[in-house]
């Protein structure tokens, strides 16, 4: 049996389950399956902690406290910056997560934002959030008709079961629960499936987890 980090050593839970193996689209592609487990490998830490289908350490935030959820630094295994997900609060429209390449703050890669349901609009709408690309700093005021919308996230973040769509309306990731191979136990939400198809970065697609935990942190 297998661990949901079976070649870490910080823990030793007995969360157990064989790992699925990435599956070949297309020549020199394959889709990247990671198990997320909602917990900081340092103590009195919350964070994130993510393995690939090897069981190997890909990702970590270890800053997601809560004294410091303004700012998440996305790092790698061996603990370097990848991407930092600011917050910027915006009074008539809600949270919106704008998201740097490293540590930076001059310019956003991408924008994260909340979908608002209108009282119009059926209350069964999936849309969770739209992604744009590019931006402006983040303090000044830009015009978010200017940015194109590159990805959007449906579904329900609080079940763990969502995807994330490109602008040809394309799966390109998605978030599933996670069961054991044998007896199909559940882990509950704070242990899933993060699977990204070659069309999209892992770290980008990790942004937009923890952006959605952001969101969705009360559902």
């Amino acid at each position: 049996m297998t661990k949901v980090y079976p070649n870490t050593n910080a823990w030793d839970l007995e969360l157990e389950e064989e790992e699925e193996e990435p599956k070949p689209v297309s020549e020199g592609h394959v889709v990247s399956v990671l198990t997320v487990w909602k917990k900081s490998l340092l103590f009195n830490c919350n964070g994130f902690t993510v393995f690939d289908a090897t069981g190997n350490l890909a990702f970590r935030v270890d800053n997601y406290a809560a004294g410091n959820k303004g700012e998440i630094v996305l790092m790698d295994a061996g603990g370097k910056p990848l991407l930092t997900i600011r917050r910027k609060r915006l009074s008539l429209l809600g949270g919106k997560w704008m998201v740097f390449d490293g540590e930076t703050a001059v310019k956003p890669r991408f924008d994260v934002k909340k979908h608002r349901r209108s009282l119009l609009k059926s209350k069964s709408s999936k849309l969770l959030g739209e992604v744009s690309s590019g931006g402006s700093n983040s303090n000044s005021n830009s015009n978010s008709n200017s940015k194109k919308v590159i990805y959007g996230m449906e579904g329900s973040y609080a079940q763990r079961c969502c995807a994330v769509y490109d602008e040809k309306r394309r799966c390109v990731a998605e978030i599933k629960r996670k069961e054991a191979a044998v007896g199909g136990v559940d882990f509950g939400v704070d242990v899933f499936r993060l699977i990204v198809q070659p069309q999209m970065d892992p770290v980008v697609a990790m942004a937009l987890v923890i952006s959605m935990d952001h969101m969705f942190k009360s559902t």
